[in-house]
């Protein structure tokens, strides 16, 4: 009898994952068929796809439901605009030194918030966040409560010329949202993987088989920190200003992020990709409409949860099959070697 092998690939992830790297290929070329406004809406949905893949890490797999997510944006932004106002680095720079600030400043946090359970987590995250917004605020160098922007001599720096400029923040928010989605990847199909997997399901069984449900919640809390601050640091140079209401703002970094990772589906890594796309379709066909649009926003979040509670890529997954990123383990026959095959066959 031939061994059994774990595997990941389905036939549809078979399928999918080649389409979607394709579909990557074509967005790498924007540049060259899209023209500046296109790139820089494109940019903005690559940001929310990635803080919303770092929200559903958090609530979808380690089961830390937080609404202060913004308060690592605005530390990302506030790092990046620091270093460039007050010690000259290069805005570039700004983005990595970010998400190493973000991921310090996740342990301190963590051990405040990580005593907490449930829907007092989500209020202690979002307290911090208001924390980390009233600091900056008294921030003078930065302009304190009513911010700041990045000078003319500054922004020259990122490169030579608007054009180049655009293209450049463009690839790096692409490039940002891939190195967010495969960290994710290879951390839920490593060990780690397996254990937010046994305490999604059950953190009393996970602990009683001796998961570090502690510890592994710590490494995921500080790697969605950094991620984030990376992202909000990339997403204020684009915008070239900064104010504390608006790096901290809990309805542009925290409720839409939610609403994406919600209505695409939680607890799968697509979910957050289908949900932003639907977001900034609803976004720019009715954003013109006023207070309709929001009406618009709350009656889909609400036919979702109700019809539909896993997400419109949960459906999709569950009826059809369909898979793009392979995660779930299986055990497969594994063929023969040809000696065994021809041993069988013989008479």
């Amino acid at each position: 009898m031939s061994a059994a092998r774990v595997a990941h690939g389905t036939r549809a992830s078979r399928i999918g994952l080649p389409l979607f790297v394709a579909l990557l290929l074509v967005l790498a070329a924007a540049p060259w068929w899209a023209d500046r406004q296109g790139l820089r809406l494109m940019g903005e949905v690559y940001a929310y796809a990635a803080l919303a893949s770092l929200w559903n890490l958090l609530a979808g797999y380690a089961g830390l439901v937080t609404v202060g997510q913004q308060a690592f944006v605005g530390l990302g932004a506030y790092v990046l605009f620091s270093l460039a106002l007050l010690f000259g680095v290069n805005p570039l720079w700004g983005i990595p030194a970010a998400g190493l600030l973000g991921a310090l400043a996740a342990v301190p946090v963590a051990a405040l918030t990580f005593r907490l359970r449930g829907a007092y987590f989500a209020i202690g995250t979002w307290v911090v966040a208001e924390v980390f917004r009233l600091f900056a605020a008294q921030f003078t160098a930065l302009g304190g409560g009513s911010g700041t922007s990045l000078p003319a001599s500054v922004v020259a720096t990122i490169a030579s010329g608007r054009a180049a400029r655009e293209q450049l923040l463009y690839w790096l928010a692409l490039g940002l949202a891939v190195l967010v989605l495969l960290a994710i990847l290879l951390l839920l199909r490593s060990r780690h993987g397996l254990a937010l997997a046994a305490i999604r399901d059950n953190e009393v069984a996970a602990r009683s088989c001796g998961v570090e449900v502690d510890r592994t919640r710590l490494a995921v809390f500080v790697v969605a920190s950094a991620g984030a601050a990376m992202a909000g640091a990339l997403i204020f140079l684009q915008k070239l200003r900064i104010s504390p209401d608006a790096a901290f703002s809990v309805n542009d970094w925290t409720a839409l992020v939610i609403f994406i990772a919600v209505i695409g589906g939680i607890g799968r890594v697509e979910g957050p990709l289908i949900g932003t796309a639907l977001f900034f379709l609803l976004r720019e066909t009715l954003s013109q409409l006023g207070s309709l649009y929001l009406m618009v926003l709350g009656a889909v979040a609400i036919a979702v949860m109700l019809y539909a509670p896993r997400g419109l890529w949960g459906v999709l997954a569950e009826r059809l099959g369909w898979q793009v990123f392979p995660l779930a383990r299986r055990l497969e026959p594994r063929p023969a070697p040809p000696a065994v095959l021809q041993e069988r066959r013989a008479p």
